[in-house]
């Protein structure tokens, strides 16, 4: 049995990387310069190589030999490119000097010579102003590979229940039969989830704990999933080698998960929070009420300490009046419970609002994976029938 591998850049907590393990293929390696991400990438995915590294300053030969690969072993490229300065919740500033990591992403593909691509990123990277951007970047690889139309893909329809829209450029090497957008669209067997999907058999009312004791994982009951709910489905597939042990362990015998970390409110917040209606948006913090029958808006990651510190807006829990916790955002993106994040509120958060939900991943890689594994049966094939 052939091992399709895959390297992971700009990986963050790993979103990408889980639904590409799920979906069958071996992560070989992840790369991404923050300490904090890459280091709880690590407690998820002990079995990869990890590399802190600048992106802009690495070459292709370089990570291959650090991940012990020869191009002709690498199956894939992925990664979701620093999304920031095309975001339409930002600036939109063409000069943002992260935007060049699209281009580098690109190159280190022209480099390296995966069997297939594939970046995320927001659908603002589309804007008309940057297509100077676009093009540099395709154009580094248009000689190597086919490349599809960019498609825009939205998490609700694949079963997230959050609705967040991201688009994909997705290429593979010449050689091979080309991809399309129609193989990436939602089939019927997808079930629709919602938040009161997301938010079952965890716990309501939380105990609000200061953002100082949150140094370490704290770990809270939470009832057995029913039988084919959507936490059930979640979490009951656990990859072989994956997973920190100690959360595996407490999540199968205990029930037991990480992340329930109450936020402390003052009693006028709380009160002005319990009457913001599900649907409405609070007039002062401009957090949005969930609903129990609705979809999350997009989770937002807020800033790192090099551009501020700023923590993104949470969403309200659709009964209690408070944000939402770590453990709750990351079943609205898609993550198992015995995936676990950094311990602390303000970098779990970004953690998760940075990731592709590992669902819409896996479906994609699963697709990508197929097409793959049916080219090189085909050239099997006919060449036994040459032979």
């Amino acid at each position: 049995m052939i091992v399709l591998k895959v390297i992971d850049m700009f990986s963050g907590v790993g979103g990408l990387s889980l639904g590409a393990v799920k979906a069958g293929f071996n992560l070989v390696g992840a790369v991404e310069l923050d300490k904090k991400a890459i280091e709880t990438h690590n407690l998820n995915f002990p079995k990869s190589k990890h590399f802190n590294y600048d992106i802009s300053e690495l070459t292709g030969h370089k990570l291959l030999e650090e991940a012990g690969l020869r191009s002709e072993d690498l199956s894939g490229l992925i990664g979701g490119p620093p999304c920031q300065g095309f975001s339409f919740m930002g600036k939109q500033d063409i000069n943002d000097p992260r935007n060049q990591l699209f281009i580098h992403f690109f190159r280190l593909v022209n480099e390296m010579e995966p069997v297939f691509f594939l970046a995320e990123n927001v659908p603002g990277i589309l804007n008309e102003k940057f297509v100077n951007i676009r093009n540099r970047a395709l154009g580094l690889i248009e000689e190597k590979y086919h490349t599809m139309q960019p498609i825009v893909l939205n998490a609700q329809d694949y079963g997230v229940p959050t609705s967040r829209a991201r688009v994909f450029f997705i290429g593979i090497k010449k050689g091979y039969p080309k991809l399309y957008p129609e193989m990436f669209h939602p089939d019927s067997s997808i079930k629709t989830n919602y938040v009161k999907d997301a938010f079952e058999g965890l716990p309501v009312q939380l105990e609000e704990i200061p953002a100082s004791k949150s140094k370490k994982l704290i770990w809270n009951k939470i009832k057995k999933p029913i039988k084919g709910s959507y936490s059930e489905r979640l979490s009951k597939t656990i990859p072989k080698g994956i997973g920190n042990q100690e959360a595996i362990f407490r999540y199968k015998e205990l029930s037991e998960v990480s992340g329930i970390i109450g936020t402390i409110h003052t009693k006028e917040v709380r009160e002005r929070y319990e009457k913001v209606e599900p649907g409405a948006v609070d007039r002062i913090s401009r957090s949005y009420r969930l609903e129990m029958n609705g979809f999350c808006p997009t989770l937002r990651a807020g800033t790192d300490q090099e551009h501020g510190s700023y923590q993104a807006v949470r969403p309200l829990h659709p009964i209690e009046g408070r944000v939402i916790n770590p453990r709750e955002a990351a079943r609205l993106q898609g993550f198992p419970d015995w995936f676990v994040f950094h311990p602390t509120k303000w970098h779990s958060f970004r953690q998760i609002g940075n990731s592709v939900s590992p669902i819409l991943a896996e479906y994609m890689l699963k697709k990508i994976k197929s097409h793959i594994a049916e080219a090189n049966f085909r050239e099997v094939e006919n060449r036994e029938v040459k032979l």
